[in-house]
């Protein structure tokens, strides 16, 4: 298996953050690497997101969870892996909210995919998770 981790705290609620997590629609206005998405069904469990990444092939995820306003989680099946993040955000002291994106590539292929694939999906996580606080803190 192959993880990572990011996060950041803000002063933006959870509830803010699950507002603009919620809103599929309007994922490109805070993340720069979305080129076109779209969600069918309602933002909960077994709905689907066909996420397409600036020049790149869309990617199918599917919400295998979905608490709000604390987290949810996708996930994407790709050939020998399966790519899961963990988007989570909770409370902590005074007025301060930290949300953390958590990946995790695991299958038969994980050990050697994953050290390659992650790093790619990931890298923007910092840039992301900087520009989701800044709209959440409007």
């Amino acid at each position: 298996m192959w993880t990572t981790a990011h996060s950041i705290d803000t002063t933006a609620s959870p509830e803010a953050i699950w507002r603009l997590w919620s809103d599929v629609a309007g994922w490109p206005e805070w993340n720069a690497d979305i080129e076109r998405i779209e969600l069918s069904g309602p933002f909960a469990v077994g709905s689907t997101i066909s996420m397409t990444p600036v020049g790149q092939d869309p990617v199918e995820l599917r919400l295998i969870d979905a608490r709000e306003p604390a987290l949810f989680v996708d996930e994407a099946s790709l050939e020998d892996v399966v790519v899961r993040t963990v988007h989570r955000v909770e409370r902590l002291d005074g007025d301060r909210t930290r949300i953390t994106y958590r990946m995790e590539i695991s299958g038969p292929a994980a050990d050697s995919v994953g050290r390659q694939l992650g790093p790619q999906i990931s890298a923007d996580f910092p840039e992301t998770l900087a520009a989701l606080a800044e709209h959440a803190e409007r």
